[in-house]
């Protein structure tokens, strides 16, 4: 019985060792679309947005709104997991696409926490920002690996051994997805979920 434990104890040390050594392989990306978030987030923060662009947001806002009226905290937590998990999976997957997709989510969801940041100030003020923080604690970090990963596998088509490259890190992406990423966001789908119910 030791032994069996030992074994799958170092089989899944094993896979986690991957799964962080490639995240650390991957930094550059993720590195970059952090940078484009933030870039744009601090744009739609601090400078005025569009007003075509303001009815977009708002209406995005307003539909997700209209999604989660009356949810049970439950119902919430499955919502908010489930929209998070397709936006890390499509950011993984479709980054072979030239990782146009991953740069375009990082540069929309920058823009609009940036708005609603922004919003959330000139209602209550700066100190209300701090409703904002733990909802991204540990939802921004693993939608940050997940397209930087997406901008890996894409630069993995211009290798010069291209097939076996994209291969090898399209299985290490499916396993950092599964060991990682869905742990990270189904913490924070629980966090974010309960915070919305007590808080309002």
């Amino acid at each position: 019985m030791k032994v069996i434990k030992t074994k799958k104890s170092k089989s899944c040390k094993k896979h986690y060792s991957e799964v962080f050594n490639f995240i650390k392989d991957s930094r550059k990306p993720i590195y970059w679309i952090i940078a484009i978030f933030f870039i744009f987030a601090f744009v739609s923060f601090f400078l005025p947005v569009p007003s075509e662009l303001v009815e977009i947001i708002n209406k995005v806002i307003q539909d997700m709104l209209e999604s989660t009226l009356g949810l049970s905290a439950f119902d919430l937590i499955k919502y908010i997991f489930l929209n998070n998990l397709a936006v890390s999976f499509i950011g993984i997957i479709f980054g072979i696409l030239l990782g146009i997709l991953p740069i375009i989510l990082s540069l929309i969801n920058g823009y609009i926490v940036g708005y609603v940041a922004k919003l959330v100030v000139d209602t209550g003020g700066v100190l209300s920002l701090w409703r904002l923080f733990p909802h991204g604690i540990f939802e921004l970090p693993a939608i940050f690996i997940s397209l930087g990963i997406g901008l890996k596998l894409a630069g993995s088509l211009f290798s010069s051994e291209a097939d076996k490259t994209f291969l090898i890190r399209l299985k290490l992406a499916i396993k950092t997805f599964f060991l990682l990423i869905l742990p990270l966001l189904f913490i924070a789908a629980i966090i974010e979920g309960l915070l919305i119910v007590l808080l309002g």
